[in-house]
């Protein structure tokens, strides 16, 4: 089941959604290799002033990746956003993913992500400035509506393929609900009914089982995946062979969870440094032990670690005895 973006084509219908301080370089380039399909980067301010900082130039770099490179740029000025889409092209991006979906306070302050669900003539106006300022394909990333009376997705999924864009991400809850309760699919479902354009279901989907259900439900063109691949990434493997097989792939094996989290260490301390490549190795570890029985003091210990020398070695230590005490048990 392939999918055009464009010009490219995406084979597995499995997609890494972009997550504020998680998708960074190092976790979508695993993601890659672990059978996502596309992968989205956080999300990147379209006040070009702001991009001297050092974490919108982690945020902008994209050494070493896979085509396509899909960007996703967040603001709430038309122009503003075209200028981002410009100069994220010039930098090596190849899809341009427009963020209508974050319910973050800090950002709907600024009359971005999901609170321009609100104001659907700005969001015309967005998404036409951004389509006509770029020659490679925009995506669009939205929630269902703004709040439970004001499900407005269907209108937005037709405004936003009348202008142009690409693929569609929807996540299955509006702004107001944050991430409480559940998803709901069934504006997901309407809005693929009414647009010809890729639509990508997002929103608890945690297991291969329940992304073929999401997919038989709403007959959109793919999933993407967000927090259910923090400390799991090889979920989209997980859900491309089942997807394509109908069968369930076997969990990893201690020794590949552990050959998967050095690597995922090693490539967070290459790119961040020492200092801040320790602190965010932190969460990253933390997710990838909470999937794991009886790990809560290990993690405790893990977290007061100042070293990435110590951290590498005490993950190493840690599995080693695991995957011992298993052998002796067999």
């Amino acid at each position: 089941m392939s999918i055009a973006i464009g010009p490219y084509i995406i084979d597995n219908p499995v997609i890494l959604a972009p997550m504020a301080g998680v998708t960074d370089r190092p976790f979508r380039q695993l993601c890659r290799q672990l059978g996502a399909g596309l992968v989205v980067s956080e999300m990147v301010t379209s006040d070009t002033r702001l991009w001297n900082s050092r974490k919108s130039r982690l945020r902008l770099d994209h050494s070493g990746e896979a085509a396509p490179i899909s960007v996703q740029i967040a603001g709430g000025d038309p122009e503003m956003m075209a200028q981002a889409a410009r100069e994220n092209v010039r930098r090596g991006a190849q899809i341009i993913d427009i963020n209508m979906g974050c319910p973050a306070k800090k950002v709907c302050k600024k009359a971005a992500g999901s609170a321009l669900l609100r104001d659907e003539k700005l969001v015309a106006d967005i998404l036409q400035a951004v389509v006509q300022s770029v020659s490679v394909p925009v995506t669009l990333k939205i929630r269902t509506g703004w709040c439970a009376d004001s499900r407005n997705g269907v209108t937005i999924a037709q405004m936003a393929e009348n202008a142009g864009i690409a693929a569609l991400a929807v996540h299955g809850r509006t702004r107001a609900c944050g991430y409480h309760g559940q998803a709901e699919f069934d504006t997901i479902a309407e809005i693929v009914s009414r647009v010809s354009i890729p639509v990508f279901a997002n929103g608890d989907i945690g297991s291969a089982e329940r992304a073929r259900q999401v997919l038989d439900y709403t007959g959109a063109a793919a999933v993407m995946i967000g927090r259910a691949a923090q400390g799991r990434p090889w979920i989209f493997r997980e859900i491309a062979h089942y997807l394509a097989t109908g069968e369930r792939l076997s969990e990893p094996t201690l020794d590949e969870v552990r050959k998967i989290l050095i690597t995922h260490l090693n490539e967070l301390h290459q790119f961040y440094g020492e200092v801040m490549g320790v602190r965010i190795a932190r969460k990253h570890v933390g997710w990838y032990l909470k999937t794991l029985a009886n790990s809560e003091s290990f993690r405790k210990t893990f977290f007061q670690i100042e070293s990435a020398e110590v951290q590498h070695a005490s993950v190493h230590e840690w599995f080693e005895r695991r995957i011992t005490r298993g052998a002796q048990a067999a």
